[in-house]
């Protein structure tokens, strides 16, 4: 366990170099911080870091950088979240509430995350798997095509066109529409197939067909791997850090292309998530960190949402700002 004295000599040297872009001296930190000791003890203090791990030195007679131990370290221990100023968070409420559907809103989290931060942000949409039924529309576009409509409870709206073995006549599409609605609506997806399975016994023997493949396109909706989208933004702030990346950005910019890695990146866990360099999975995402936590209406999380940077990063602020655009996206959700 390292020390009190110690600790606050790392977390001098995290927050020196996030600010200055140069690794940090003794000297420098005795000038900059109220350590109470002298630059001989700081000395000392950071040989001890260096040999634990926390801090490096980057080439002969310079100062000490810290290493992903040493940012972990920081972010667990000595990080606080750092909370947006009353003008920010007007600013994000404002910014947000102006947006018009589901779409807009994940465009516009996206965009106001990657300024706030000045790093890649990444907005996953609700997750279907997660979300339950608003509302089963169902609409005649031809005696034998209806156009059927999913809307979650998230504002999420899928559709799909169904192509009927015999015309659907009016009638039976509203009430198809009707019994629908009763069994599904504020039902979790998951819950959905086995309260509609009996569903076409009930309608007269040669509507069953046309009732079948309706239903059968709005089960294959509830469960379709496509579900996972994610938006990014944001990515031309990387090439404000090239010199963070040891070689150049190019991995980075390749891994952020992967959807599957993107997702993988943000994780499962809805609470904050923060990993930190070689924590990361991806080869490509090495030289990152990335920020990310749960949003959605209620208490559970519906989707994530984060950002993507150097490990040179404001972690206190980057976690406030993505903490906090996560709260006003979930009682957007929740009001829609």
């Amino acid at each position: 366990m390292l020390s009190e004295r110690r600790l606050e000599v790392l977390r001098a040297i995290v927050q020196d170099y996030v600010g200055t872009e140069e690794p940090v001296g003794s000297k420098a930190l005795t000038e900059r911080h109220r350590l109470g000791v002298s630059p001989a003890t700081v000395r000392n203090d950071m040989a001890v870091l260096e040999d634990e791990g926390y801090i490096a030195q980057p080439h002969t007679s310079a100062g000490r950088i810290p290493t992903d131990k040493g940012y972990r370290l920081f972010v667990d221990k000595l990080a606080g979240v750092k909370p947006l100023s009353a003008a920010e968070r007007r600013a994000i409420q404002n910014f947000l509430d102006s947006a018009v559907d589901l779409d807009d809103v994940v465009a516009r989290t996206v965009r106001l995350l990657a300024q706030l931060t000045r790093q890649v942000a990444v907005v996953q949409y609700p997750s279907l798997t997660r979300s339950s039924v608003r509302h089963v529309e169902l609409l005649a576009l031809a005696p034998a095509r209806i156009m059927l409509v999913l809307i979650t409870d998230t504002g999420r709206v899928e559709q799909r066109l169904v192509d009927c073995p015999v015309p659907v006549g009016e009638t039976v599409l509203a009430d198809l529409r009707a019994r629908l609605n009763s069994r599904v609506v504020g039902r979790r997806f998951a819950d959905v197939p086995p309260l509609v399975q009996d569903l076409p016994e009930s309608f007269d023997p040669d509507d069953r067909a046309a009732v079948s493949i309706v239903l059968a396109t709005l089960l294959e909706t509830l469960v379709e791997e496509t579900e996972e989208r994610i938006m990014l933004g944001g990515a031309a702030n990387l090439t404000r850090f090239n010199h963070d990346f040891p070689l150049t950005i190019r991995p980075v910019l390749e891994a952020l292309e992967e959807q599957m890695v993107l997702l993988k990146l943000l994780g499962e866990d809805s609470g904050m998530t923060v990993r930190i360099g070689h924590e990361n999975f991806h080869e490509g995402l090495n030289s990152t960190s990335v920020v990310a936590v749960g949003y959605g209406s209620g208490d559970e999380a519906v989707a994530k949402l984060g950002v993507v940077g150097p490990t040179r990063m404001d972690y206190p602020g980057t976690m406030g700002a993505v903490r906090a655009v996560a709260r006003y996206v979930g009682q957007i959700l929740a009001e829609s």
